[in-house]
C-alpha cells in the first residue's frame, strides 16, 4: 500500500506542477469565454449592408420592403433583361423579380445575383413577400394582421412531480441541460485522462524507465498508482474549472444584467422606434432574457442538486477507473503511441455509443433502453448522469454503482494480466491472439 501511495503522489505532483497544467487550468475558462465572445463579435462585425434591387411588375410591393442597417432596397423600372445585364455595374448584391401573377403563382419569384444568393438573403426576401401576400388575403377576408397576432396565445405549462406523495415543481428543460452537461464532462474526462494514463505508460516503457520502477514495486501496484494519480489530477482540474467558470459567468451575468436594466430605461420610445429593426429585436431579446432569469434559476432549484453532484463524482471516478485500466493495458502492450490505434477501437466504441444513446435517453429517461444502458458498467457513467436530473429511484442508482464497481474490478484484473507481461515486452508486434495468451501466463 505504501508503494501505491508513493506512485500516486509522484503521478499527481508531477502533473499538477507542470506549467501547462497551471496555465490551462487557470486560463482554460477564460480562453473559452474569449473564444465565444470573439466568434460572436466576428459574426456581428462581418455583416455588411446589402443592396437589393426590386423589379415589381405586380405593383403590390411598392414600399413594402423596409430598409434596415443590413438591407437597402431600391425599386427599379424597365426591362428585366436590361436590369440583369446592368446588375454588376449597379453594385447591387441581388435583383428580385416579382412577376405580375405572383399572387396566383407565389413560386414564380426569382432572385438574380452575380456571386450567388446566400440563404439569409433568400429567406429574408421570401419572408417579406409571404407576409405581404398574407396581409392582402387577410384584408380581403376582413381580418387585419393585428387581429391575427392578438389571437395567438402562448401556453406555458407548469410541471409538477408527485413523487413520494409530495407535489414538487420540476423542469424537463433544466434536467435535460444539466444531465447533458454532466454526461459530456464524463465523456471528455474518460478520453482525456484515460489517454494520459496510456501515454504515460507507453513513454516509460519506451524510455526503459519502467525497468527501474518494477525493480522496487510490483507491476499491478505501478498500474493502480498511475490510474489513481491521474484521476486525482482530473478531479483537481475539473473542480478548479467549475469554480473559475462559475465565477466568470457570475461576474459576466451581473455586468450584462446591469447593462440590460440601464439601457431600456435610458431610451425614449422615439429613440427605440428610430433604431434599426435588428437592434430593436436585440433589445427585446435582452429584456426577455433578463425577465426569464428568475424562471431559469427557479427551474434549476427544482433539481436534486445534491444527488447530481454526489453521483457525478461517483460516476466520474467509476467511469474513469473502468476505462483507464483498459487504456493502461493498451499502453503496456505496445512499443509506441502509433501502435495503439488497432487496440483503441473496442475501447472507444462503448464510450461513443453511450454518448449517442444519451441523445435518445434525454427524450425518454424512463424507457427500457435508458434503464438498461444506465446499468451496464461500460455505458452507465454517461447514461445515468443524463437520467438522474429527471429523478431516478435510489435502488437503481445503488445497483448501477455496484455494477460499475464490479466492472472496474473485472477490467482492472483483466488489464493487470496484460500489464504484467506487456510492460517488459519489446520489439514484438502484438496481436489480439497474443493478448489473449497473456491472460493465462503465469508470471
Amino acid at each position: 500500500m505504501k508503494n501505491i501511495l508513493l506512485i500516486i503522489q509522484r503521478e499527481y505532483l508531477t502533473r499538477v506542477r507542470k506549467k501547462s497544467f497551471i496555465v490551462m487550468t487557470i486560463l482554460g475558462p477564460v480562453l473559452m469565454g474569449l473564444m465565444y465572445a470573439g466568434i460572436i463579435w466576428a459574426a456581428i462585425s462581418s455583416i455588411n449592408q446589402k443592396k437589393i434591387e426590386v423589379l415589381d411588375q405586380s405593383g403590390l410591393f411598392r414600399d413594402k420592403f423596409k430598409n434596415s442597417s443590413s438591407y437597402v432596397y431600391e425599386y427599379m423600372k424597365g426591362d428585366l433583361d436590361g436590369l440583369k445585364n446592368d446588375l454588376k455595374k449597379s453594385g447591387a448584391d441581388a435583383l428580385v423579380y416579382i412577376p405580375a401573377n405572383v399572387f396566383e403563382q407565389p413560386k414564380s419569384v426569382k432572385i438574380y445575383s452575380e456571386k450567388g444568393v446566400s440563404l439569409e438573403v433568400q429567406s429574408r426576401i421570401e419572408e417579406e413577400i409571404e407576409n405581404e401576400i398574407e396581409n392582402i388575403k387577410l384584408t380581403e377576408a376582413g381580418i387585419t394582421r393585428s387581429t391575427l397576432e392578438n389571437a395567438k396565445v402562448k401556453v406555458s405549462a407548469e410541471t409538477i412531480s408527485l413523487k413520494a406523495g409530495e407535489e414538487k415543481k420540476s423542469s424537463a428543460t433544466a434536467a435535460s441541460i444539466i444531465g447533458g452537461i454532466a454526461a459530456f464532462l464524463i465523456y471528455m474526462a474518460v478520453f482525456i485522462y484515460g489517454a494520459q494514463v496510456m501515454r504515460s505508460i507507453t513513454e516509460e516503457k519506451t524510455s526503459r524507465i519502467v525497468e527501474v520502477l518494477i525493480s522496487s514495486v510490483k507491476p499491478f501496484q505501478l498500474m493502480i498508482g498511475k490510474i489513481v494519480g491521474v484521476a486525482l489530477v482530473g478531479l483537481t482540474q475539473f473542480g478548479l474549472w467549475i469554480i473559475l467558470t462559475t465565477a466568470i459567468f457570475a461576474a459576466g451575468g451581473r455586468i450584462m444584467a446591469d447593462k440590460m436594466q440601464k439601457a431600456p430605461a435610458a431610451m425614449t420610445e422615439m429613440q427605440m422606434n428610430n433604431m434599426p429593426p435588428e437592434a430593436r429585436e436585440a433589445m427585446k431579446d435582452q429584456s426577455a432574457v433578463a425577465d426569464a432569469m428568475p424562471d431559469i434559476l427557479g427551474a434549476v432549484s427544482t433539481l436534486p442538486v445534491g444527488t447530481i453532484v454526489f453521483c457525478f463524482i461517483l460516476y466520474f471516478i467509476g467511469g474513469y477507473l473502468l476505462y483507464s485500466s483498459l487504456f493502461g493495458a493498451v499502453g503496456s502492450a505496445v512499443d509506441s503511441e502509433t501502435d495503439t490505434q488497432q487496440f483503441m477501437l473496442p475501447i472507444t466504441i462503448p464510450i461513443i455509443a453511450s454518448f449517442a444513446i444519451a441523445q435518445i435517453v434525454i427524450r425518454d429517461p424512463y424507457s427500457p433502453l435508458a434503464v438498461w444502458a444506465s446499468m451496464i458498467p461500460f455505458t452507465s457513467p454517461i447514461i445515468m448522469m443524463v437520467r438522474i436530473p429527471f429523478g431516478v429511484p435510489a435502488w437503481q442508482i445503488a445497483l448501477s454503482v455496484t455494477l460499475l464497481i464490479a466492472g472496474f474490478i473485472f477490467t482492472t484484473w483483466l488489464a493487470s494480466r496484460i500489464y504484467r507481461v506487456g510492460i517488459l515486452m519489446y520489439g514484438k508486434k502484438i496481436t489480439w491472439k497474443e493478448l489473449g495468451k497473456w491472460l493465462f501466463y503465469k508470471v
